[in-house]
């Protein structure tokens, strides 16, 4: 199938809409729940902590294979970096590219100085 890819504005109602598109591309898949809440989370933090706050991120969805390919790409602007953390159990942030990695059988993170973060959640055939 091809890529799906569509861009959102950096408004907290557009993660829930980038997750229905999600939803409604994947349809009942194996995936699918596991796609929206990796949609969600890559979704928040772009709004969060970088400039797509005020400007867009784009979703792309491609599934080949059984495989389902989610890709965020925020805005940029952030002075950090996305990085999967290990936070300590008192600790009240840093646990969202965890449950990413947790449900995913490979997370790429990519930076570039014009184009902001791309996170890229590869989830694989179920056996």
């Amino acid at each position: 199938m091809p890529t799906h890819r569509r861009t959102f504005t950096g408004l907290p109602e557009e993660v829930s809409r980038a997750r229905h598109w999600a939803r409604d591309i994947l349809g009942n898949h194996p995936h699918a729940d596991d796609a929206a809440l990796i949609v969600t989370e890559l979704g928040a933090n772009a709004i969060t902590h970088t400039a797509s706050a005020t400007s867009t991120f784009t979703l792309a969805i491609d599934q080949a294979a059984g495989t389902v390919t989610i890709t965020v790409t925020d805005a940029g602007g952030a002075t950090t970096h996305p990085r999967i953390e290990h936070p300590d159990t008192s600790a009240q942030h840093g646990r969202g590219l965890e449950v990413v990695a947790a449900c995913a059988a490979k997370v790429v993170i990519h930076h570039t100085e014009n184009h902001g973060h791309t996170v890229t959640a590869e989830l694989r055939p179920v056996a």
